[in-house]
């Protein structure tokens, strides 16, 4: 049966106000950016974002006053904003609920997930500001039920008396958020370079999202069954979105666009400026495929990668940088 949709209909399905989403990908490579612009136009709130290696894609929904609370532990755009500027400007103004943890955590607490773990038993965050500093309290938690009631709890070993070990709840996501390079009808994914924590937060999610560059057959997809990670079985839908995770990177098809990185970095210091941005990059945009109009083909195919290298003819000529 095929799960192909449209990401209007994806979107409006499946994201809900109030749902707690995690996003696929890794701050400039691989974001789902196409199916972010469009929770963003459909005017989804409150949602509790859970991030990792985050970027502008989490930063865009914060400033788009999507999010009541952002569960991270990394959110930049590498290499032109070393800490999103909307993201920060949220939690020093206190706009927005927000917990801090490690990466290797995050990536634990997506396998965990998917394992149906309730929580994992860690040793690394003993000793640092992650355990001793809350974000958020025990009784601003008790008003939101999407959020565990502690961010952790340091107890003893109950397999070695004296050894003490920190505690973390698992997140109980709702939706799942991911690009991938091909998709078939069926729902079998493709993830061709690093696959990040996208399998894990799959596996854990109530409901999958996939975005797609391209869109095959269930043979062609099936011919080299041990290059597919996400089984047919996963996603709830799949959604065709060619250049879908532009500005960011996507391995043997685009690289990152980084006159855009440069752009969104600097709208994204006043909150005129952004208004600005959103209002042209998102919401008059009628859809994707005007979104890519108003970027153009000269731009989307000047990020094309040369083929056995994985980077443009521009980014080649400042010595390779990928």
């Amino acid at each position: 049966m095929s799960k192909i949709m449209s990401l209007e209909a994806a979107v409006s399905t499946y994201v809900h106000d109030g749902d707690s989403i995690c996003i696929g990908g890794c701050t400039t490579n691989r974001k789902p950016y196409a199916l972010v612009r469009e929770i963003i136009r459909q005017g989804r709130t409150g949602l509790y974002l859970h991030g990792a290696a985050s970027g502008g894609d989490a930063d865009m929904l914060i400033g788009a006053d999507c999010c009541t609370a952002y569960i991270n532990s990394y959110c930049a755009n590498s290499g032109y904003t070393n800490v999103s500027r909307r993201y920060r400007k949220y939690v020093e103004e206190g706009k927005i609920l927000f917990e801090d943890y490690s990466l290797d955590i995050h990536a634990a607490l997506y396998h965990a997930a998917a394992l149906g773990f309730p929580f994992i038993a860690v040793k690394h965050m003993l000793g640092s500001d992650l355990v001793d500093k809350v974000g958020i309290s025990e009784e601003v938690r008790a008003k939101h039920p999407k959020l565990p009631p502690q961010k952790c709890k340091i107890a003893e070993n109950p397999f070695k008396p004296g050894d003490q070990l920190c505690y973390i709840p698992v997140p109980d996501i709702d939706v799942a958020l991911i690009h991938v390079q091909k998709a078939a009808l069926d729902g079998t994914c493709r993830i061709e370079g690093a696959v990040f924590n996208d399998l894990d937060m799959a596996l854990g999610a109530r409901h999958v999202i996939i975005s797609c560059e391209e869109i095959v057959t269930e043979q062609e997809i099936r011919r080299e069954p041990g290059l597919n990670q996400i089984s047919c079985i996963i996603p709830d839908a799949i959604v065709l979105a060619p250049f879908g995770a532009h500005p960011s990177q996507v391995y043997n098809y685009y690289d990152y666009d980084r006159n855009f990185l440069k752009y969104y970095d600097k709208v994204s210091r006043e909150d005129g400026l952004y208004e600005e941005f959103l209002k042209s990059w998102v919401q008059e945009p009628a859809d994707h495929y005007a979104y890519l109009e108003r970027l153009g083909t000269k731009r989307l195919m000047d990020l094309r990668v040369r083929k056995g290298m994985n980077f443009t003819v521009a980014l080649e000529s400042e010595g390779g940088k990928a």
